[in-house]
């Protein structure tokens, strides 16, 4: 095994010792109401802390219109601010770092899944192709969502920025911005969701105006060294894709490598829609690969990656750290079983969702 996971990195402002990542990873198991981190999450992510390594917490809402149901987390009150840093504390007691993935889920959720039902909202009147699970389970139809309004940006930005300065406060070393898998600031990049008329639609610039104007508010609010963003370039996850992504990501990419951000988080074409479902995309172009000559900062990679592939691309120099997610949910020791080369514990996909320990703090470390 390849020394190269295992020498010291930095990201931003946080000095890490080694370079196997914990991706963000949807795990609903908030408490209602409130979807406030718990006891239970809190354990969850200190199991998973290492010394020198680096956690990005679940994808957590930056306000009630950005959040996919009660289950999943939020980061806009202040009941969920103060309940975070019994994570955070979990996390730095076994000397690891946390960073917190900001979340809108854009038109990625349904009516039933909110409080008061309330539409999804998106960059335009159209509807994810494919369907979604409901609050009672069953799967229906995408809704179109609600068009963003032009002058309502100014404070969707600020709903993000607020979301970073409280994570801050709760504790976290620095956020993620979550701009990929379709997701809120992803439909505002790509052309398939967004047909906007406005300085927010039509060309490349506008399209990514706003992902880049979020970045750089929080940038400002809490420091680029605090800041990372995560990007899916070839993803397909919820209806995403851009017939042809370079165009559109390279100025994402040059435009955000000029803010001195903590790093970039890119996830791999073959995992893309992982999450639903077992994917491996066969010959296709790695993501790090193609923008690490775009990016003098620190890259993260992610995607179906082994211990032997997350090695070879360290060692080549396309990413300097790799996230794993799937794995660290089932081996809460994943660097260490990288480290001592032992086989990783399979994952149970029926419980990536489910309530409760179960599949969520019952794996044991090797001894």
């Amino acid at each position: 095994m390849s020394t190269s996971l295992f020498t010291p990195v930095r990201a931003g402002r946080m000095a890490l010792g080694h370079r196997i990542v914990m991706a963000p990873l949807t795990r609903l198991r908030a408490t209602v109401p409130g979807s406030l981190p718990n006891a239970l999450i809190a354990e969850y992510y200190g199991q998973r802390a290492s010394p020198g390594g680096l956690i990005i917490a679940e994808a957590t809402a930056i306000s009630v219109a950005g959040s996919y149901g009660p289950r999943a987390p939020g980061i806009h009150t202040a009941a969920q601010t103060e309940a975070w840093q019994a994570v955070t504390a979990a996390i730095h007691a076994r000397g690891g770092k946390a960073v917190l993935q900001l979340w809108h889920v854009g038109r990625i959720s349904h009516a039933s899944m909110r409080a008061h039902g309330e539409r999804t909202e998106g960059p335009s009147a159209i509807a994810p192709a494919g369907t979604f699970a409901n609050a009672q389970g069953e799967q229906v139809p995408f809704e179109v969502p609600r068009v963003i309004e032009t002058a309502e940006i100014p404070a969707l930005v600020a709903a993000y920025v607020r979301a970073a300065e409280n994570a801050v406060l709760a504790g976290f070393d620095g956020v993620e911005i979550h701009a990929a898998n379709g997701y809120l600031l992803e439909s505002f990049m790509q052309s398939r969701s967004n047909q906007r008329t406005d300085a927010y639609g039509g060309v490349i610039e506008n399209r990514a105006r706003l992902p880049l104007e979020v970045t750089r508010a929080i940038a400002a609010a809490i420091g680029a060294d605090r800041t990372g963003i995560r990007l899916s370039p070839h993803g397909r996850a919820n209806d995403s894709g851009e017939a042809d992504p370079m165009p559109l990501y390279s100025h994402v990419v040059r435009e955000l490598g000029t803010l001195g951000l903590a790093y970039l988080h890119l996830i791999e074409p073959r995992a893309s829609g992982a999450g639903q479902r077992e994917v491996d995309h066969q010959d296709v172009p790695s993501a790090a690969a193609l923008f690490r000559p775009l990016w003098q900062g620190a890259l993260i990679a992610a995607g179906n990656f082994t211990a032997e592939s997350a090695a070879a691309m360290v060692a080549a120099g396309h990413a300097d750290a790799i996230a794993f997610g799937r794995y660290f949910i089932s081996n809460p020791d994943l660097p260490e079983r990288i480290r001592r080369g032992i086989a990783f514990r399979p994952y149970d996909r029926k419980t990536f969702y489910s309530a409760g320990p179960v599949g969520f703090t019952d794996y044991t470390p090797v001894a």
